[in-house]
């Protein structure tokens, strides 16, 4: 490969010698998720459009009579801490290739004209490392184009989603997507994605075997994995591992010798809490009007404007 990974990452280089994304071995495999059976035959099927192109377009000639894609993009939704990313390192590992991770902010310049240069240099640096991109935290790069253009910051998304859109039709290899805010993305993109998959909360069923995963045998832990299974619902598998740890501090400062089931009920039922107290602050927000010097003085451009409304 064209480039060299170290200590599981090497940050990618460019023109300005700044870091814009991260090139990863893939940390995981398909055998490490927990996910619905339905979520995991989707996985497969994304997998098979990959191995299989050449059959299906070349040798059985299917590109005679549709477009042949020559990319691949696969967009993974869901709440957070369902397993997206991971299922992101699980697909690269499958294929044996590296991952290069990219968060909107890592790419975003307060210059204008900067971010869609950034974009078109990862796609080539992608390109030429033979990587799986993952656009994490996507909806952020992925929203709805400003169709009332005040500011040249309106001006500068617009081309930014213009840049994306054209280097998504140009590039010749693997592009995933993870979001929380599905209902954010443009239509544009959208129709652009190969395939949709929906990361659900895991049902009782998985609760248990998350739970039953992320305590290992060592653990001195007195646990009813059934019954904390079925008595906690509406979890991620991120809230489980977090209680997990949690829970095994607690009962280390504690010097306790067993970590008690109480204490993974009470972790467990501190995050569904804030969790709740969460979505009550979000839904009870009111729309409040600012000035807009500060907004632009906030975003590092020196735009003036009237009043935005924020929420």
């Amino acid at each position: 490969m064209p480039f060299q990974l170290s200590d599981g990452k090497e940050n990618s280089h460019n023109t300005n010698e700044e870091k814009i994304y991260d090139v990863f071995y893939p940390k995981y495999k398909l055998s490490d998720l927990i996910v619905s059976e339905e979520c995991l035959n989707q996985l497969n099927s994304l997998l098979s459009r990959i191995r299989y192109h050449d059959l299906v377009y070349v040798h059985w000639n299917l590109s005679s009579v549709l477009p042949d894609q020559q990319s691949i993009l696969a967009n993974f939704y869901g709440d957070s801490g369902t397993g997206k990313t991971m299922a992101a390192h699980a697909i690269a590992n499958a294929l044996q290739m590296p991952l290069l991770i990219v968060n909107y902010a890592e790419i975003e310049s307060k210059y204008v004209g900067e971010t869609p240069k950034n974009l078109v240099r990862l796609f080539q640096f992608a390109s030429e490392s033979h990587a799986v991109i993952l656009f994490d935290e996507a909806d952020a790069l992925l929203s709805r184009r400003v169709t009332d253009m005040h500011s040249a910051a309106d001006v500068s998304v617009n081309q930014t989603r213009s840049v994306l859109l054209t280097q998504l039709e140009k590039y010749k290899g693997i592009i995933l997507f993870t979001t929380n805010f599905i209902a954010n993305y443009d239509s544009a993109f959208m129709r652009r994605i190969t395939l949709h998959i929906n990361f659900t909360l895991p049902n009782v069923m998985l609760r248990q075997k998350i739970w039953e995963k992320y305590i290992p045998s060592q653990m001195p832990a007195k646990i009813d994995f059934k019954a904390i299974a079925d008595g906690y619902e509406g979890i991620s598998g991120a809230d489980i591992a977090n209680a997990v740890v949690s829970a095994a501090f607690a009962a280390a400062t504690e010097k306790r010798d067993i970590i008690p089931q109480e204490y993974f009920e009470r972790a467990i039922s501190d995050i569904i809490v804030a969790k709740q107290c969460n979505r009550s602050t979000i839904a009870s927000m009111k729309t409040r009007t600012v000035d807009a010097n500060y907004v632009y003085q906030q975003i590092g451009t020196k735009e003036r404007g009237s009043s935005h409304a924020i929420y």
